[in-house]
């Protein structure tokens, strides 16, 4: 039986290491210890359900740098539980006509299954984006807005259609069988720096520039989010949803007079779908999150002073420096978190 929560931070002799590595914010620790405690129970006749407490991707092409990372959350190492986050980075193609997709999903709290669901919902995205590599590619290196956001909006209804299809063979509810997902689309080509975020549900999506970070969350169901407002601009930090002018629109925003509207379709559960196109700098860091960063992230300065002051870096940190920021640990913050975030060079 592991210690209770409330004596989870305190000094012990035998383990100096502990108050060492313990890394947060705020003016008191954690609720509960930031490492790995008690494994979830396993069932021996489906081990393909053993989910990881944590996964580490990265990669380099052209001009950005991704560093990914997945880890249970605090509340959910102390209970056994599974992460319910899940995360996806592959590349369709070769050389500069590659296309990298990164997804995050995140399972309902509580619900059945919740981790497989994120995880399908992840699988389903990419092959749908895997099959349309080639005209995906040729959308984003003309910005051809229009057709990127009905395309995509498009395969993310028929991933959710699936997760409706699945809770009625299932016999449970549509809320109790679906998952938040945000992806980033990021082609290899080093001359194209458009970068196109797409997805459903919680999260956060953020550009980290010139040490300012911006909420470029957009908002779900409107036409036209690429040159809308930027929340939070020039803030220093994203303390909260407040309406802002972008003062540097992208290239990508205008959607011309071809534009397709998105299709209509029955909303998911998690609310709206949400795009936005932007046009990277030198010098920026994008970052797509769950809820479980996020939320910290906005609700917290210091956290978002910590990781402006560590990730506002000419070059990407290495796999293990990333994920001990990603961790940073918050007072009343114990979800799962899962952050990609792509360094421009």
């Amino acid at each position: 039986m592991p210690p209770p929560p409330e004596a989870a931070l305190q000094d012990d002799p035998a383990r100096p290491w502990r108050a060492a590595a313990a890394s947060y914010v705020g003016d008191q620790p954690p609720m509960y210890e930031t490492e790995p405690t008690t494994l979830p129970v396993t069932d021996p006749e489906d081990l393909r359900d053993v989910v990881p407490d944590t996964v580490l991707e990265g990669a380099r092409y052209g001009t950005l740098t991704l560093r990914a990372a997945s880890l249970r959350g605090d509340a959910a190492r102390y209970r056994g539980e599974l992460r319910r986050d899940a995360l996806l980075a592959v590349r369709f193609g070769t050389g500069d006509s590659a296309l990298l997709l990164v997804a995050v999903a995140s399972g309902q709290r509580a619900a059945p299954g919740a981790h497989r669901v994120a995880r399908e919902l992840c699988e389903w995205i990419a092959g749908a984006v895997g099959g349309n590599q080639a005209r995906l590619t040729e959308d984003i290196h003309t910005a051809n807005r229009g057709a990127l956001s009905s395309g995509l909006h498009r395969l993310t209804d028929r991933a959710y259609g699936r997760l409706r299809a699945g809770a009625t063979v299932r016999g449970l509810a549509p809320a109790d069988h679906t998952a938040s997902v945000r992806c980033l689309l990021l082609p290899a080509h080093p001359a194209c720096r458009t970068r196109v975020f797409f997805g459903v549900g919680d999260g956060g999506l953020f550009r980290l520039r010139d040490g300012v970070w911006q909420d470029l969350e957009p908002d779900g169901g409107e036409r036209d989010t690429v040159g809308g407002p930027v929340i939070g601009y020039g803030s220093g930090r994203p303390p909260g949803r407040r309406p802002g002018h972008d003062p540097d629109p992208d290239p990508a925003s205008d959607p011309g007079p071809d534009a397709t509207p998105p299709p209509e379709s029955d909303e998911p559960v998690h609310g709206p779908f949400r795009f936005r196109a932007s046009v990277a700098r030198p010098g920026d860091t994008l970052l797509l999150c769950s809820a479980g960063l996020a939320e910290p992230l906005r609700g917290e300065a210091a956290l978002a002073d910590r990781l402006a002051e560590r990730w506002d870096t000419a070059e990407a940190p290495g796999l293990a420096a990333f994920l001990a920021d990603a961790q940073t640990g918050v007072k009343g913050y114990a979800d799962d978190r899962t952050a990609a975030a792509v360094w421009e060079a």
